[in-house]
């Protein structure tokens, strides 16, 4: 409950004006909100890797797949996008990826569907908005992509400044998981988008890392004799759909995809971490670096636990990315069959069963 301010209240007697005090609290007006990451640790962790160029753009190989995997499915729509806003730009993967040069179409006969127009001649316009400056101009001295864009700081992903119907889609790559109010602001999401447009985005789900935050559970049981949080919590994929329907959004597409990179060992996946400004932000975190009891525990129970025979000199690590699709309703789009409209019974097509 969010603590109320005690205003003095007057009471008129025959002696006078005697300020009395509410001995109780009230709640504040607006729903409250739960915070869990610490926002001003994740920009400066961003701003960090935003400066440190080189190590950024090695560690940048999972930003950059995901973008494109994220800028595939808006190829499915067969429609041009005046204007597009990537919500947590990052170093502005997605106007890289929209920016490739599509792969050759073989030759098709005659009658056959043409060939799909390429994104960047699609997407007229692409705002780039993220809250790191260092992060967001970072490759400003490499060859612009080819997608015209504006680059534009927020001073938070949960306060949108965009009026309604704004934006013809919304796209977000690997930053909506770090968003502690994401009922809200998918709400905003969906305000800004015009009547009948989509949100796609990509984010980091529940079992990511599953790999490292299991072995150094293990390690500080062994070492500390408590177990710290060092990896963030993150959404899970059963609840995204809630969320997304909630935030009155239509049409809803929901899958998964594990990416595993392997690395040779758990320091060179910690500084690629690091690297990528994709460190822990919990907010109410105990801080500080790991002890290096922890990380060398840690080091043998994560082969131990995640390496099989004959591969101990790499060790995988497992990237949960969620893709989420909703459309914003809107005149003309399709609506799901009236209940008992279907002309097929399910027991004809499950193959026999008694079913009353």
């Amino acid at each position: 409950m969010r603590p109320s301010v005690l205003r003095p209240w007057l009471h008129i007697s025959a002696l006078g004006r005697i300020p009395l005090q509410r001995s109780y609290a009230v709640q504040a007006p607006g729903a409250p909100t739960l915070q869990v990451f610490n926002e001003r640790t994740k920009w400066l962790q961003k701003e960090r890797a935003g400066r440190n160029v080189d190590d950024s753009r090695s560690a940048d190989y999972l930003k950059d797949e995901v973008a494109q995997r994220l800028v595939d499915r808006l190829l499915d729509i067969d429609r041009s996008f005046p204007k597009v806003l990537d919500l947590g730009a990052n170093s502005c993967n997605i106007a890289r990826a929209l920016s490739k040069p599509p792969l050759p179409v073989p030759e098709v006969p005659e009658g056959s569907p043409k060939p799909k127009i390429p994104l960047s001649e699609r997407v007229k316009h692409l705002t780039c908005a993220d809250t790191s400056l260092a992060m967001l101009h970072r490759d400003d001295d490499l060859p612009p992509p080819q997608v015209p864009m504006t680059q534009t700081i927020l001073p938070s992903l949960e306060h949108l400044p965009y009026e309604s119907g704004s934006f013809d889609a919304v796209l977000s790559s690997l930053s909506m998981h770090w968003v502690n109010d994401l009922p809200s602001t998918l709400a905003s999401i969906n305000n800004i988008l015009k009547p009948d447009c989509p949100f796609i985005a990509a984010m980091f789900g529940g079992d990511t890392l599953y790999e490292l935050r299991s072995s150094l559970q293990l390690a500080d049981l062994e070492r500390r004799g408590g177990v710290a949080p060092h990896i963030s919590p993150l959404a899970d994929v059963r609840d995204i759909g809630g969320l997304l329907n909630r935030a009155g959004f239509k049409l809803l597409t929901v899958d998964v995809d594990d990416i595993v990179v392997e690395y040779p060992d758990t320091f060179a996946l910690m500084t690629d971490i690091q690297a990528m400004g994709e460190g822990n932000a919990i907010l109410k975190s105990i801080g500080g670096p790991i002890s290096r009891e922890v990380l060398l525990a840690n080091e043998a129970i994560y082969r131990e636990l995640h390496c099989s025979e004959g591969e101990k000199d790499r060790i995988p690590a497992t990237f949960r990315v969620i893709y989420m699709i909703g459309w914003k309703e809107g005149a003309g789009q399709q609506q799901p069959l009236p209940r008992g409209s279907g002309q097929v019974n399910i027991k004809d097509v499950l193959g026999g069963g008694d079913f009353q």
